[in-house]
């Protein structure tokens, strides 16, 4: 769960510590003073789009941190080691950082190492669910239909399944196609290719021959000019004259007969010692390769011929020499993937048919659980609607079969549909649901599914927009219940939501001629009472407000 933030210069904050709790944390304060500025912060720290112009105005940049206790998901124990991004004196704690510059750019960090924004994303799911008061708008979207109901199903590995399966399906059922309607041009190429493997099979070119040859090439078609330069320098070498062994063995006998000698004529010595040694070795490497060189214009005819062979094939196929054995094996594979004519065809419609059994086995799997769940997830719904005073609606999930066409997504379309009187027909949610009572339905549904979530830390943005009095008590109940199993986040302007929570912050804020912040302050006892009464009563608080505040506050 979120166990402290820290923010700095971001928006109207200029500096917040803030130590978060188990249970239902609630944040509130008036109208403008900022409320969702943390939910903001906290999803820059989970990896949301950067934007310079929430940089507080004067700061370079913002910087936020938020630390969580990773104790209770495994999922996300595991996210961090297999990206070496665990801490290894506390591998349950976990600290992600977004550091966030005037200029847009910015840092990310895991545990104090560089991470991507697509890291932060993948972590942060398992870490955190965040609802917005927009979020009823999904609703309108069918994706959201099936995606709501295979996650309360616990299906989603299955759904990742059914996905590979069916592209797998589709690859050979595309690769089939095209070779049984372009049998005639498969013909051909698979003629062409035969005659320009067998060309290049008869080349024979092995890797690292080219080099070979070429290297040999040089060294024949130099020979004279090599076998000349090479007896001159034996000649340099060995003259009795003037050679240089001639001359170093006289530069030796005048040292060796000077009767003192200083320390820079030993070393001189020395070194003229070492010199005859080495001329003479060069000698006898020179000496030895003129006795084994050989000229032969028969083996270099040999050699350019075969030089010749090969950069002619490069030459027709568009290519570099050295790529020929690569090009060759690129062709096996090609001729292999034709050959066979109709014995390939009769393989591969097998082929194409064990995918799409393997599919269908997955997909039929995939409708069942649907189905189970679908009602399950209605009923469940239908119940709470009645508690946010929708005792005439009713939630159905239709599965409507794709008979003709299955897709990646299972055999079947998943739609909510909603009947809002009695004898109404269930029809989609955007021709029959109001505002109001789309973000009910969608609140509805998303405590339900938040019950069964893996993720232990839920943030809830205003979700009680448009409701109030004794409907906004249920959500304020409904809202304690999930936090007394794990942590809820709330941003509320309701006083009955409010009221519920066991953790109470709220945000403050102060103007001046030059600039306006806001801070978040944690309240108890009184001023709690106080808070209350104001969301109750507005800014003028009266005696019936705050008697009507400790009472709200009574059972809590």
């Amino acid at each position: 769960m979120l166990t402290h933030l820290n923010i700095q210069n971001f928006t109207l904050v200029d500096q917040l510590d803030l130590d978060i709790k188990a249970g239902m944390t609630v944040i509130t304060g008036e109208t403008g003073a900022g409320k969702s500025i943390v939910l903001d912060a906290l999803g820059q720290a989970l990896g949301d789009k950067a934007d310079g112009e929430r940089v507080r105005t004067g700061a370079n940049r913002a910087d936020i941190c938020a630390s969580f206790d990773t104790s209770q998901i495994p999922a996300a124990q595991e996210w961090l080691q297999n990206h070496d991004l665990q801490q290894s004196d506390n591998p349950q704690e976990c600290l992600l950082r977004r550091v966030i510059n005037a200029d847009g750019k910015s840092k990310a960090y895991i545990n104090g190492q560089p991470a991507t924004l697509q890291q932060l994303r993948a972590l942060g799911e398992m870490l955190i669910d965040i609802h917005s008061q927009h979020e009823h708008q999904s609703l309108l979207v069918k994706d959201t239909h099936r995606r709501l109901v295979d996650e309360f199903a616990g299906q989603t590995e299955l759904v990742k399944q059914v996905r590979l399966a069916f592209r797998e399906w589709q690859s050979r059922l595309e690769h089939f196609i095209h070779l049984r309607d372009n049998a005639a041009d498969v013909s051909a190429r698979f003629q062409l290719l035969s005659y320009q493997f067998n060309e290049l099979e008869q080349l024979d070119l092995h890797p690292g021959e080219l080099a070979k040859l070429e290297a040999e090439q040089r060294s024949l078609a130099n020979a004279e000019e090599i076998l000349r330069g090479s007896q001159q320098l034996a000649a340099f070498c060995g003259d009795d004259e003037q050679g240089l062994s001639v001359n170093l063995h006289r530069a030796l006998h005048i040292l060796r007969s000077l009767p003192e000698k200083s320390a820079a004529l030993q070393t001189a010595e020395e070194l003229l010692t070492s010199a005859q040694i080495q001329v003479e070795e060069a000698q006898h490497e020179i000496d030895r390769h003129i006795d084994n060189f050989n000229l032969d214009p028969a083996r270099l005819a040999v050699v350019e011929e075969r030089l010749s062979a090969i950069y002619d094939i490069a030459r027709k196929h568009r290519i570099q020499p050295e790529e020929l054995p690569a090009f060759t094996d690129k062709l096996s594979a090609e001729l292999e993937q034709l050959q066979g004519g109709d014995a390939r065809l009769d393989q591969l419609a097998q082929q194409v048919e064990q995918s799409e059994t393997a599919y269908r086995q997955l997909a039929e799997q995939l409708s069942a659980k649907r189905s189970k769940a679908g009602a399950t997830l209605a009923k469940q719904v239908n119940e709470q609607l009645k508690l946010l005073a929708m005792e005439n609606a009713k939630l159905t999930i239709s599965l409507l079969p794709l008979t003709d066409k299955p897709g990646p997504n299972g055999m079947e379309e998943v739609e909510f549909l909603i009947s809002t009187n009695p004898g109404q027909a269930p029809r989609p949610l955007a021709k029959i649901a109001s505002g109001g009572e789309l973000s009910r339905i969608s609140l509805a549904i998303q405590v339900i599914t938040a019950k069964t979530s893996a993720t232990p830390t839920l943030v809830f943005d205003e979700v009680d927009v448009g409701i109030g009095g004794a409907t906004g008590d249920v959500v304020g109940q409904l809202l304690r219940q999930l936090g007394e199993r794990g942590q809820v986040i709330c941003v509320t302007h309701l006083a009955q939501v409010a009221s519920k929570g066991h953790q109470h912050l709220q945000v403050v804020k102060t103007a001046s001629k030059k600039s306006a912040e806001s801070t978040l302050v944690e309240l108890s006892g009184d001023k709690k009472v106080e808070e209350i009464a104001r969301m109750l009563g507005g800014l003028k608080i009266t005696d019936q407000s705050l008697a009507h505040a400790r009472e709200m506050l009574g059972c809590y």
